[in-house]
């Protein structure tokens, strides 16, 4: 049996494939249980720096699975039970990107469409190849995209958002650059390599201070000003106690690489 989604490590990063290409990697039940279960295991790897999350075949994730979903409608709640399950299941997968300690970099190409859309905007960096479609159109067929909307509304300024949402309409990876739901973008045909050699280089620096940089970007985010900057320099201030950190500092001054441990 197929897996539905692969894990390939290389050196300090880890890449996940959604392996549904027949049916656009959509996020089926068992597609979200796998995900769960990867995250969970990542969040206790301390070998892997950073996480690469990609889509097999013609497509990065086109979402929910329409097909599952009508299928709960035969149930004798017309799949209302189910229907609340399965958006507070995709909503913890969500928000356990930001949560994991390593940085998540979506390697997206194809079409980013709904809850796929709402993946990249999740992640905390995306880099894109060219031609790639973004959308959340559920609207189009009389469901608003509601959850999405929440990791798209913190990901691009909210009128942008606002019109996708109620538009239906895709964004094309300038756009979706221009707008900030996508670092960079790349050809097609370099795709992988762009995202390889960005992993590279976050996964080349000290890796506590990136897992704690992260927990400390997303927690002083929600912060008032004046809350942010005393959070934020009790955080620099704990880490330039560190032995790797003093390390580094006396590394550059005397130009040479760091020898951390």
């Amino acid at each position: 049996m197929t897996e539905i989604l692969l894990r390939e490590d290389s050196g300090a990063v880890a890449t996940l494939t959604l392996n549904r290409p027949e049916a656009l990697n959509a996020l089926s039940d068992a597609m979200l249980a796998a995900l769960k279960e990867q995250f969970r295991a990542l969040a206790e790897d301390p070998s892997i720096r950073v996480v690469v999350l990609r889509g097999a075949g013609k497509a990065f994730c086109a979402g929910h699975d329409l097909r599952e979903m009508q299928a709960a409608r035969q149930s004798e709640d017309r799949g209302a039970a189910y229907f609340s399950d399965l958006f507070a299941r995709c909503a913890a997968v969500m928000q356990s990107i930001p949560a994991l300690p390593q940085p998540v970099i979506a390697e997206v190409h194809g079409i980013a469409t709904a809850a796929g859309c709402q993946l990249v905007a999740s992640c905390d960096m995306a880099v894109a190849a060219h031609g790639t479609r973004f959308g959340v159109n559920g609207v189009n067929i009389g469901l608003f995209c509601s959850t999405p909307m929440v990791a798209l509304t913190r990901a691009v300024p909210r009128k942008v958002a606002f019109e996708m949402l109620t538009t239906g309409e895709f964004i094309d990876a300038e756009r979706a650059r221009d707008v900030g739901l996508v670092n960079r973008i790349a050809p097609a045909e370099d795709l992988s390599a762009d995202v390889r050699k960005l992993a590279e280089v976050v996964a080349g620096k000290l890796g506590a201070a990136v897992r704690t940089g992260k927990r400390a970007f997303y927690d002083q985010a929600g912060m008032g000003l004046a809350a942010a900057y005393t959070f934020a320099g009790a955080v620099m201030a704990d880490n330039m106690m560190w032995r790797d950190t003093e390390e580094g500092v006396k590394a550059f001054l005397e130009k040479r690489r760091p020898d951390w441990a």
